[in-house]
């Protein structure tokens, strides 16, 4: 299976971080629901820290991926929700994304971040969600 990252000429580019578009061969569509930073219990890991919340919702993503064979490397979009995103809650944000599989960064994938006001429980800063494609 070939996963394609694609930067077309025009667009910015953030190789290491991010693509424009991503292509796929055929395989198994996974579909990871939105991982926030709870642990196993429901607990919060990392209240009121932006890196921490993130670095647990990016782990939480990998252990749905392994779930089903997958990888974080076969994530070819994800959506991430950032509260009250701010540049200093970015810098934090991608910080834990960046340390979350073991000190490796998340590998680059077509995303989107979204600021926005709350999310669906009390303390949570963070929540990703992901598409991935299992090679066939």
């Amino acid at each position: 299976m070939a996963i394609q990252h694609v930067n077309p000429k025009g667009l910015f580019e953030l190789p290491k971080a991010f693509s424009q578009v991503v292509t796929s061969d055929p395989g198994k569509l996974v579909f990871v629901a939105g991982q926030g930073s709870f642990d196993a219990d429901m607990k919060l890991v990392g209240q009121g820290d932006y890196r921490a919340q993130a670095a647990q919702a990016f782990r939480n993503l990998r252990t749905a991926l392994a779930a089903v064979g997958a990888r974080p490397e076969h994530v070819v979009s994800s959506t991430m929700y950032v509260v009250n995103l701010s540049p200093a809650a970015l810098e934090a944000f991608t910080a834990g994304m960046n340390e979350a599989l073991d000190g490796r960064p998340f590998p680059p994938n077509a995303s989107t971040l979204v600021g926005l006001q709350s999310l669906a429980f009390p303390g949570m800063l963070v929540e990703v969600c992901a598409t991935a494609v299992v090679p066939a």
